[in-house]
């Protein structure tokens, strides 16, 4: 027995309470990520549609709410979009704030935006 091998129970119930952290954190982190993929997803089809360039605003907002709908987008709503045209494109860009709540007064706060230009 001069040479033992292996863990403790303190270590393996330290690094199992470690382990259970990160685990927590990245359930609660990776959502919004997920949604902010969508909304890009959604933001660039839209702006990529071809019989929307020569639309009204009002039509680049329906049909960037539908899309947002089918990907059950609850973040960016069609009004919070800035809809421009750069160069006889059509641009699209956002920015939202995403706050996840860890535990007690402790938050995760994510900053996304993102636009349709390459």
């Amino acid at each position: 027995m001069k040479h033992q091998r292996g863990l403790s129970l303190n270590g393996m119930m330290i690094g199992g309470a470690v382990l259970a952290l990160l685990a927590l954190l990245g359930m609660k982190a990776v959502p919004p990520w997920i949604e902010y993929a969508n909304v890009l997803k959604a933001v660039k089809a839209t702006a990529g549609d071809a019989s929307l360039k020569e639309a009204s605003v009002a039509q680049v907002r329906t049909s960037y709410g539908k899309r947002a709908e089918i990907d059950n987008v609850a973040s960016v709503r069609p009004d919070d979009l800035d809809i421009t045209k750069e160069g006889g494109e059509l641009v699209i860009s956002f920015a939202y704030t995403a706050k996840v709540p860890l535990f007690k007064n402790t938050s995760l706060v994510f900053d996304f935006e993102g636009s349709s230009a390459k």
